[in-house]
């Protein structure tokens, strides 16, 4: 039986991290910045500036996501911190102005971006980040937990394109709808009070 870990993506387990982003998807080239900065910035910096901006959040003092590791191999990532910092989230049509919570609101945490490597999918890593996202969230003071998940009831998706999670997660997870944007994009959020 594999062992499976889900740990703080601090600075000493950077390669885990970088290893589950590197395994499918678009995780290598976005290095988990999309959400972090306008999208003019993000378009102008090299698959390299990315990476040290990801390795500098890891060496804070709050780390900026959750990795999983099956049998010490990083296997997972997920992107979790205060929704401030998700500077893109507040800009976007789809969800500037259709969260119920104020966008400068610390204690309100998001969740943005799973990453799981192909050869680990099938294993329920996306929801053991996400248990673990919540846990990760509330030790460090969240009040509540947002995020953005795909329905795929609604639309086809490709696998990239759950970077944002599967509805489905979320609900399991005891998170609630809290406004719909668009027909497949639903904001879900769980009150950790």
């Amino acid at each position: 039986m594999s062992e499976i870990q889900v740990l703080p993506a601090t600075s000493e387990r950077f390669d885990e991290v970088e290893n589950a982003l590197t395994g499918g998807g678009d995780g290598r080239a976005c290095q988990c910045q999309w959400w972090m900065m306008p999208g003019s910035r993000f378009s102008a910096l090299s698959v390299e500036e990315k990476t040290d901006l990801l390795r500098e959040e890891t060496a804070a003092s709050i780390p900026p996501g959750l990795v999983a590791t099956v049998d010490g191999v990083g296997a997972g990532w997920v992107r979790v911190g205060p929704r401030p910092d998700h500077e893109r989230l507040a800009r976007t049509k789809l969800y500037g102005k259709t969260s119920r919570e104020p966008w400068t609101d610390a204690s309100t945490w998001a969740i943005s971006c799973f990453s799981v490597r192909k050869e680990f999918r099938g294993q329920q890593l996306t929801r053991r980040l996400l248990d673990a996202a919540v846990a990760f969230a509330r030790e460090n003071g969240a009040r509540l937990v947002e995020a953005y998940p795909v329905d795929t009831a609604q639309t086809k998706t490709s696998s990239n394109e759950l970077f944002h999670g599967a509805l489905t997660a979320f609900l399991d997870a005891g998170f609630v709808e809290t406004a719909r944007p668009r027909a497949d994009r639903p904001i879900v959020a769980l009150d950790l009070g």
